[in-house]
């Protein structure tokens, strides 16, 4: 059996991973349009920040590990149509053109960053920053840049601005939106979240629209806005992304936006022809309904299903809580699930609770109240007290619990039973009551003994 995989991130890596264990023996042709394999974009920000050495590290695979386990990988080789009655596929490659056949074919193609339609966007000193390359300009600039507008408060360009500014480098951030992180964290949240960035030197400008970039010489002097003027010798646009996937049109059936239609088992309309990752709708777990979560985490199961599938065996997607994490300056945080913002996704009434409490017993030395306190938010069904979401933040450690969390809503679990749960107690570790007990406590209206103790 010959298998052609169109990608090599996340999901097509896992696609690869999951054919050859089942068939070790198995002809896999792994089709890379760029330059390296398997890159993992997720990783950048420690490279950026100096905790990673190189980008090489920040790799699943390459060429050479592809290589011993019998895998034919091909970078510079970008895939430009396919045809499903013949079973081919056209590559475009620094040498030329050529057709190569398959009988089972998976796409992954992945997203790319959605272009800001003003003037000057193509001047020299303005990056993007999705994939290795664009990885690279953007550290190799923070040597002279002075002055860096990042323009969109999303995951990529909120870190690329902590790297900016604990670099030393005046850094501005600018989104429509009136606060960062919209799409991940409710306003009680990311008001904390500003304000710390603030006093590390990030200025954030929120509710502005860019209508244009200064340029002179080539290159973009200053940012105008709706509201605005700022300068910069550097800018970083990160508004959002796109599915990759012009190139499909005509090919197989999408929506209006370009996602590719895939069905549980990531079948798309063309015979023995899947899809996944990015370029994909998912099952939201709260809702049933399909949405757009561009996780590694998410697109990784997506391949492994849609690979199991190609082999000839029975997977289907199990739905997702569109669970994610990231540590921005002095906090962490971690969410999933619905919140206030995109509460009208659901179709039933959306309570919440916001609660701060302390992580650990107070009588540990090193703890006061700016590094032991979480705040938390869970959001719920009014009526059947379902668990739908939930949002952790605090300067300690809160990443586990939004994974917790992803379990507690997939399973559907009410307020009375996560309340119940069993969690360990043990100081080092929490408190007596554990975080995610005392919010359903809360969200019900009790405390219990949890609020009373004295090093609590």
């Amino acid at each position: 059996m010959k298998y052609a995989i169109v990608g090599t991130s996340h999901a097509g890596y896992e696609a690869a991973q999951t054919i050859l264990e089942a068939q070790p023996d198995a002809e896999i042709n792994l089709y890379e349009a760029g330059s390296t394999a398997s890159f993992l974009s997720c990783g950048i920000q420690s490279y950026l920040e100096g905790e990673s050495e190189s980008l090489d590290d920040l790799h699943y695979a390459n060429e050479a590990s592809y290589k011993e386990q019998g895998i034919n990988i091909m970078v510079n080789t970008e895939v430009v149509t396919f045809d499903g009655d013949a079973k081919t596929v056209t590559v475009k490659t620094l040498e030329g053109e050529r057709t190569d056949d398959y009988d089972k074919l998976i796409l992954s193609p992945g997203a790319i960053p959605t272009p800001l339609p003003v003037d000057g966007v193509d001047a020299e000193n303005v990056f993007y920053l999705r994939g290795r390359d664009w990885a690279q300009k953007v550290h190799d600039r923070m040597k002279d840049a002075k002055k860096v507008v990042v323009v969109g408060g999303g995951y990529i360009g909120i870190e690329a601005a902590e790297a900016y500014a604990l670099a030393g480098i005046d850094t501005t951030v600018i989104d429509f939106q009136d606060r960062i992180l919209p799409t991940y964290l409710d306003e009680e949240f990311t008001d904390i979240l500003t304000k710390n960035a603030e006093s590390h030197g990030l200025s954030f400008h929120g509710g502005e629209g860019v209508q244009s970039f200064e340029t002179k010489d080539g290159k973009v002097s200053a940012v105008v806005t709706d509201k605005n003027t700022y300068e910069a010798d550097t800018v970083i646009v990160s508004i959002g992304i796109k599915p990759n996937t012009k190139w499909l049109e005509g090919l197989v059936d999408m929506d209006q936006k370009g996602f590719i239609e895939v069905n549980e088992k990531h079948e798309t309309s063309v015979k023995d022809v899947y899809a996944a990752g990015d370029a994909t709708l998912v099952p939201f777990s709260p809702t049933g309904k399909k949405v757009s979560y561009a996780l590694a985490s998410t697109a990784r199961r997506q391949g492994i299903v849609a690979a199991k599938n190609a082999l000839g065996e029975e997977a289907t997607i199990r739905p997702v809580s569109g669970t994610s994490g990231l540590h921005l300056f002095d906090f962490e945080f971690s969410t999933s699930g619905i919140k206030n913002s995109n509460a009208d996704w659901y179709d039933g009434e959306v309570d919440s609770k916001y609660v701060t409490a302390r992580l650990r017993p107070t009588f540990f030395t090193e703890l006061n109240d700016d590094n032991n306190t979480v705040y938390m938010q869970i959001n719920f069904d009014k009526e059947s007290h379902v668990v739908l979401g939930a949002q952790f933040m605090s300067k300690g450690s809160v990443g586990e619990l939004g994974n917790i969390m992803s379990v507690v809503i997939d399973h559907k679990m009410t307020l009375e039973e996560l309340e119940a749960q069993d969690f360990f107690f043990q100081p080092e570790f929490d408190g007596p009551w554990h975080p995610i007990n005392v919010l359903a406590m809360q969200a019900l209206g009790r405390t219990y003994g949890s609020d009373k103790m004295l090093f609590m």
